[in-house]
């Protein structure tokens, strides 16, 4: 969500090579398309809404009232809906750390997911306890079900990691877990994009009036960097051929 519809198209089509098109929805949303596939979604922000500009992970459920319930009993915030949005219905929600995500139950464009393609490298859900976080959104969301769409849980240096059909989708990373939590954790959801050359998407990205917020990271799988579009949405971008480039 931006407040610019067509300033953050211009942003993430010069980065990444995306190219827009319209939807049902209406003017104020568009799908952005990566050699022929669907990568992500951008709408327009409603001026009197005090709502920060974002990207936000949405997760297909099969019953979106059950699912919002299911939030709600478990301390959990539901902000917005479940509504009629386009061809299915929508809730946007927090976890009980704040964490933002939706969720949506309806249509879900074939090949549009996570870890495939051009679209989001993966998800990293950096937040206080891990495994308290992982508890809550297996509960909600069924992960590590029986369905044949379900995920599978793991623990992998310290991050819990959810696959689906073997490819890496989610990272679930703690911070303090004493009686006093690190103040400095902000729990939240992270997008990650895959680059090539992430000196190269940081210039990029500066020349198209975003900004910076770390420093280039070297991990064990590689290298990212946290960025801000001009709006203020962030954002990572990570070097890697695919998802388990972490």
């Amino acid at each position: 969500m931006t407040r610019d519809l067509r300033a953050a198209e211009s942003f993430y089509g010069a980065l990444f090579g995306w190219e827009f098109r319209p939807t049902r929805l209406g003017e104020e949303f568009s799908v952005a398309f990566r050699d022929g596939a669907p990568v992500a979604g951008i709408g327009a922000l409603a001026p009197r809404l005090a709502v920060a500009v974002a990207w936000t992970p949405y997760f297909a459920v099969d019953d979106a009232d059950l699912t919002a319930a299911r939030i709600r009993e478990r301390s959990a915030t539901v902000a917005v809906g479940p509504l009629r949005f386009g061809t299915g219905r929508a809730a946007l929600a927090a976890d009980r750390e704040g964490a933002v995500f939706g969720i949506w139950e309806g249509q879900v464009i074939p090949d549009w997911s996570v870890g495939r393609g051009g679209a989001p490298a993966w998800l990293e859900l950096r937040t206080r306890n891990a495994f308290d976080a992982a508890i809550f959104y297996a509960e909600v969301l069924d992960w590590a079900g029986e369905g044949p769409d379900c995920c599978q849980v793991s623990y992998e240096d310290d991050h819990v990691v959810l696959s689906h059909r073997d490819i890496t989708v989610a990272r679930l990373s703690g911070g303090a877990v004493e009686a006093a939590p690190d103040p400095q954790v902000r729990p939240r959801w992270h997008v990650h994009f895959r680059v090539e050359d992430v000196d190269k998407a940081r210039e990029t990205a500066l020349g198209l009036g975003g900004a910076t917020a770390s420093a280039v990271l070297t991990t064990p799988n590689g290298r990212e960097i946290i960025l801000r579009d001009p709006d203020g949405g962030l954002f990572t971008v990570a070097e890697g051929p695919g998802a388990d480039a972490t």
